[in-house]
């Protein structure tokens, strides 16, 4: 699998600030930039080619969309530059349309990324088929990036029962109980009507939020759920409760007085967000998603071929002084990846007020947040591989 960290670093250095990619690099190695085998563009969600029809099919742990051709078996495939037949996942024909491919000799009907399910919303209803096609496209997304990031992803129902992921999608039945979206011991909950937009856009205005999707909600709740597989019994505990606070804090106390009282008025010299400030563990999670988008955000940007070059955008970057470990081997590429992401969000927020339309990126980056997010970067990169 190529690894997300090192294809974005080596681009950093040859084509954000340099004259192009370095002889023998491919853009395309990186997440979300895919040719088709007639060389038009297509991208992650696609399972068909619109200008030549060829069938497309994700392959996650190489992280590359590719072009199929019909194998020898009835519905298996092969997929160019591959060795091996595959099959697509059982939920392909359903509601999530999903792309992803499987081993066509695995016995599980269904990819990597669906196997999470424990509960999907009922499918009699025509919006709950509307609201989990949403959801599935968001949590493909990110698995996809988790993948690629090198991060342990396995089902809890028939994989790792201990430490493993699994998610309940649900809708709270009329007069019924209310669906709060967390995490809890490996399962994620997400309240399937944060995929309707008019209604995910009211509790934005109601929360005053700057930011609300479904791929942020996602990439929120994956954070506490590596929390407690990478931070809660390791080395990095002492480390994190250092720099984030601690978690032993009264987290139900703590909820409470951030939505009776709102957050501290300075909460932006501290936190990447006003939530981020409610308490240790949320602190975690908002940086953790924060990490997630950039990474994500900027390989994208990078395999279609932007520069800095193509960018007229001067900041002022954040230097050593700003990291958690200066001192550390790879800070000096973690800064690179963090100031690039800055000169890239001010263009596209500007892009963005062009067309009318919110912040691409509505946050504003302090000292403590870079040393947060690089704390983030070094427990990634700790857990490359990890089972």
């Amino acid at each position: 699998m190529p690894q997300l960290l090192s294809s974005i670093d080596q681009l950093l250095g040859s084509q954000w600030k340099g004259s192009g990619p370095a002889e023998g690099e491919s853009p395309g190695r990186l997440s979300r930039a895919y040719r088709c085998r007639c060389g038009s563009h297509v991208f992650f969600r696609n399972s068909l080619c619109l200008k030549c029809g060829t069938p497309l099919g994700y392959l996650p742990l190489d992280a590359m969309l590719r072009p199929l051709s019909p194998g020898p078996q009835a519905g298996s495939w092969v997929a160019d530059g591959h060795e091996g037949l595959f099959a697509f996942c059982a939920n392909r024909e359903q509601a999530p349309g999903c792309n992803w491919l499987r081993a066509a000799d695995d016995a599980h009907p269904l990819c990597i990324a669906c196997r999470l399910n424990r509960t999907i919303p009922n499918q009699d209803d025509a919006q709950n088929v509307r609201y989990w096609a949403r959801i599935e496209q968001a949590k493909r997304r990110m698995l996809a990036e988790l993948l690629a990031l090198q991060l342990p992803v396995k089902s809890r129902l028939d994989e790792d029962p201990q430490r493993g992921l699994m998610f309940d999608f649900l809708r709270a039945e009329p007069g019924g109980m209310r669906v709060l979206t967390g995490h809890a011991d490996g399962l994620i909950t997400l309240n399937v009507e944060e995929a309707d937009d008019a209604r995910r856009e009211q509790l934005r205005l109601e929360l005053h939020e700057p930011y609300r999707t479904l791929l942020g909600h996602l990439r929120h709740e994956i954070g506490h759920y590596y929390w407690d597989r990478l931070v809660r019994d390791g080395p990095w505990l002492g480390p994190y409760r250092a720099l984030f606070g601690d978690e032993r804090a009264d987290y139900a106390a703590a909820l409470q007085a951030h939505y009776e009282q709102g957050p501290q008025p300075d909460w932006a010299l501290r936190h990447i967000s006003s939530y981020a400030s409610t308490h240790p563990w949320e602190d975690w999670a908002e940086t953790w998603a924060h990490y997630l988008h950039m990474v994500d955000s900027l390989g994208t940007a990078l395999g279609f071929g932007l520069s800095a070059e193509a960018l007229d955008s001067s900041i002022e970057p954040f230097g050593p002084d700003a990291l958690h470990d200066p001192d550390d081997a790879d800070a000096g590429h973690f800064l690179a990846l963090l100031n690039a992401w800055l000169e890239m969000t001010m263009v596209l927020n500007e892009l963005a007020r062009s067309m009318g339309q919110p912040d691409f990126y509505p946050f504003v980056m302090s000292a403590p947040v870079v040393a947060k997010l690089q704390f983030v970067h070094l427990v990634v990169r700790s857990a490359r591989g990890s089972d």
